[in-house]
């Protein structure tokens, strides 16, 4: 995917600001407000993009296991303001089949949540198992992404701590902040 030079301009600003923002905030907000949450205080934020639409933030997941030396483990909230309902609809049908199309994809049945997508898929050569939620928030659809090397690249109570992390993020995002 080609970034166009704004685009990577503004990206570059919007990080050069956060470095002057404290790394240690939990509270966050989209959409001029609107998208409220929270994001566990050891997880850095590493890009964003606060204006136009759609908008977004990532976290790095902190990982000192071999295989973080080639891919991050993250989450990333992305906002994107929706016209209707239908939109809405077609926005997350959109994603979902665009996850389809990532290298050695393959959807990921169980869970307690229905409601969460989960598969995997390689990333640099790495296995990693994803979960993405979607909510509509007004008129705003919301994804959380959380991506993470699968366990056998990492440490079962890392795991344990990384899938926490996303769940509060989640729970924050339902109840608004």
């Amino acid at each position: 995917m080609s970034l166009s030079h704004s685009r990577r301009a503004r990206i570059l600003i919007c990080m050069l600001l956060l470095a002057a923002v404290s790394a240690h905030a939990a509270d966050y907000q989209l959409a001029d407000g609107r998208v409220r949450f929270r994001a566990p205080d050891a997880w850095p934020q590493i890009m964003m993009q606060v204006s136009g639409n759609p908008q977004f933030m990532a976290f790095q997941v902190p990982n000192t296991f071999p295989v973080g030396q080639r891919v991050l483990a993250r989450a990333t909230i992305t906002v994107e303001h929706m016209a209707s309902v239908e939109a809405f609809k077609q926005w997350v049908n959109q994603r979902v089949q665009h996850s389809h199309q990532l290298p050695g994809y393959q959807a990921v049945s169980g869970g307690m949540d229905s409601s969460v997508v989960r598969y995997k898929a390689m990333e640099s050569g790495v296995p990693m198992r994803y979960s993405e939620r979607y909510y509509l928030k007004g008129h705003d659809g919301v994804q959380l992404r959380c991506l993470r090397p699968e366990r056998s690249e990492v440490d079962a109570a890392w795991v344990v701590d990384f899938d926490r992390g996303c769940d509060s993020i989640a729970a924050s995002l339902q109840a608004g902040g």
